[in-house]
């Protein structure tokens, strides 16, 4: 039965991981952390989640990096599977999309005279597709910001819907061709721009054309 609610999610999987029990998802991943006890894992897992760092859970748990480390790797290694068990035929009405900015070792525009740094260094963005309603997320991916990566997550989220739904994202264009191929009009589509122009301009600021999250993007299109 399809879980549609993000609280039963949530409970679902914690209560798997401080239990130490083998989640039956695909393959059938085990948790293998056999030396640590069941509590100091939930505990480990519990301050990760409230944005804790892996440094200071290492003095605070009087455990290694390395093991913060390893329990973090082995309950994201459960988790990515768990949306593909538990999240389909979603009874969503509005879905919101957007992508959140990050950066792996350093900043793209820094990658080229970084010392060292691996392979895939620069910008990382993290797509979410989220139930308006429930606060569901409905799905991710993490990648770049290209068509692709665009027609992957309206591909998957199409995938997990069960009605016709309601669906905004912000101006970027690789929504649009990936929204088209993957719904084609059965969805009610529009994209959302803010313009802060204005308003930056009265505080003496300047607006740059394009830039991630200035909102100055100059695409707009609407369909029902």
């Amino acid at each position: 039965m399809a879980l549609t609610s993000r609280h039963e999610v949530l409970s679902k999987c914690l209560n798997a991981l401080t239990r130490g029990l083998t989640l039956s998802i695909n393959a059938h991943i085990e948790i293998h952390t056999d030396k640590l006890p069941t509590a100091k894992r939930a505990k480990i897992l519990t301050l990760l989640c409230e944005g804790m760092s892996m440094r200071a859970i290492a003095r605070t748990e009087d455990v290694s990096q390395n093991t913060v480390a390893k329990a973090l790797i082995e309950a994201g290694t459960v988790c990515a599977g768990m949306p593909d068990e538990l999240v389909q035929g979603v009874k969503a009405t509005r879905v919101q999309c957007d992508e959140i900015w990050s950066f792996n070792y350093c900043k793209q525009r820094t990658v080229a005279t970084a010392k060292a740094a691996p392979e895939d260094a620069g910008d990382v963005w993290t797509w979410t597709a989220i139930d308006a309603d429930s606060k569901l997320i409905v799905s991710y991916l993490v990648g770049d910001r290209s068509g692709q990566a665009a027609i992957e997550l309206m591909d998957d989220l199409r995938s997990r819907l069960t009605y016709r739904v309601q669906l905004s994202t912000d101006g970027h264009r690789a929504y649009l061709e990936a929204e088209e191929g993957a719904f084609g009009g059965d969805v009610d589509y529009a994209q959302i721009i803010s313009n802060t122009a204005p308003r930056l301009r009265q505080r003496g600021a300047t607006a740059l054309p394009n830039a991630p999250g200035s909102g100055s993007s100059p695409s707009r299109a609407t369909r029902k």
